[in-house]
This record gives C-alpha cells, structure tokens and sequence, in this order.
C-alpha cells in the first residue's frame, strides 16, 4: 500500500510516500518560507524523484491538527484537492501523535509538546514499545505547570519533542530526573510519520472522504477570541 502524507502544522513542512511502511521518498524543508510556496513544488518533485503517479497512491494522508492555523488549512487543502481529484481515501492525523512513529521502536514515554503561546503548550503522551505506538491520553492544551505535575507519576523516562519540547524542558530539568530532550533531528512532525500513523489508521478502516476531512483545533483562532473578548468587554 502506498501513502502520500503532507506535514505543514508548525514553520516547518515535509511530504513523504511510502510503501508497505517503507520510506520511498521525503522532503523536509525548515526555511522559513511560507507553506503557500514550498508546499506544492516539494509535492511534484517527490512524486518525479520517486517516479510515482499521484494515481498510484492509495491513501493520502495529512496532519490536521493541532498547530499553526494556516499552516494546518493549507496542508488540508492540498490532500482535500489530491484525494477528491482521484477519488482515493484520507486519513487525519494528529500532529502530536506523528511525532510519537520517529521514535519507534523506543522503550520509554513520548511527550509530545507543541508551543501553543499564552504560557500553554498542545500536548499528548504515548508509550513507545517494539510492538508500536500506544496513546496514554487525548490531545489537549494545558500550562506547562499542570503538564510537569502530572508527568511526575511516570516511573519510566520521558523523552520531549516537538518545537515546545526545549521551553518544557528547561523548566522541567530540575523537577524531573526522567526527562530528556529529544535529538535535533528527530523532534519535529515528518511526513513520514504522518504515514506511520495513517497507516495503522487505514488497517483499521478509519479513513474519511475528501468532503469529510477537516482541521482539527484545539482552540479559537487568536483573532477570534480577540474579538470575543472584545464583545465581553463592551
């Protein structure tokens, strides 16, 4: 089986196919131009250096949340686009649980940590073992506080990813003797990840039609609770 699989949720963005769960190709790009210019020409260049039609794949799969807002709209958009065009299956990933495949197989906890600003981070916790990926609890958004507290009643390590993962780290290092912080190279969402994660989702038959996928958000846009606090305050 092949997958198609877009990241676009922080600065960073990656595209990745793979086959039978072997990376076939990826592109990851970290230079701060916007998704809106690299995101399409690293997406027809994997399919030409992987010498694979769009046509070929068999599940397109992309990160819909949480994260940026238009980061997140524009990687929907394009799988959207792909999938209805060819009439193929999605699957929506979370972009906390993505980070948790580069780790695999890691006996330890994966913390994923996302900058969510307003002193909270987007966060998710799983259990990495040989035999795969487990979700220890759902994402949510919550104060770097009540994340340390709670990861206190872990008895094993605890390895942080994701671009929140040095800010929790530092505030964390004196207060917990089992966490690390990831490895540059592997704390950030990859497309191939997002593939790992769609895969085991696609054998579970929990896939969606173009029409049916859709970003997920943990909160309000900034704009928008700019404006409701507005309305409060009149």
């Amino acid at each position: 089986m092949k997958i198609f699989a877009v990241d676009t949720s922080t600065k960073c963005a990656s595209v990745a196919i793979t086959e039978d769960g072997v990376i076939r190709g990826e592109f990851f790009l970290n230079c701060m131009l916007t998704h809106s210019e690299t995101l399409m020409p690293m997406t027809q260049l994997l399919f030409k250096s992987c010498r694979t039609a769009p046509a070929e794949v068999d599940c397109f799969a992309v990160n819909c949340g949480p994260g940026s807002f238009t980061g997140i709209r524009i990687g929907v958009a394009e799988i959207k686009g792909m999938a209805y065009a060819l009439n193929k299956p999605c699957v929506a990933v979370s972009a906390l649980e993505s980070m948790a495949y580069n780790f695999q197989p890691c006996d330890a906890y994966i913390c994923c940590v996302m900058d969510a600003r307003c002193s909270q981070v987007y966060n998710a916790l799983f259990e990495v073992m040989e035999n795969g990926v487990v979700r220890v609890c759902e994402d949510r958004a919550l104060s770097i506080e009540e994340l340390t507290e709670e990861l206190k009643t872990l008895d094993r390590k605890i390895i942080l990813v994701g671009d929140g993962a040095e800010l929790c780290y530092n505030k964390m290092k004196t207060e917990l003797s089992t966490v690390e912080l990831s490895p540059e190279n592997i704390r950030y969402q990859k497309a191939s990840g997002v593939c790992m994660a769609a895969e085991s989702k696609y054998n579970e038959g929990k896939t969606l039609t173009s029409s049916e996928l859709m970003p997920t958000y943990l909160r309000l846009p900034q704009a928008q609770r700019e404006l409701m606090a507005k309305s409060k305050n009149k």
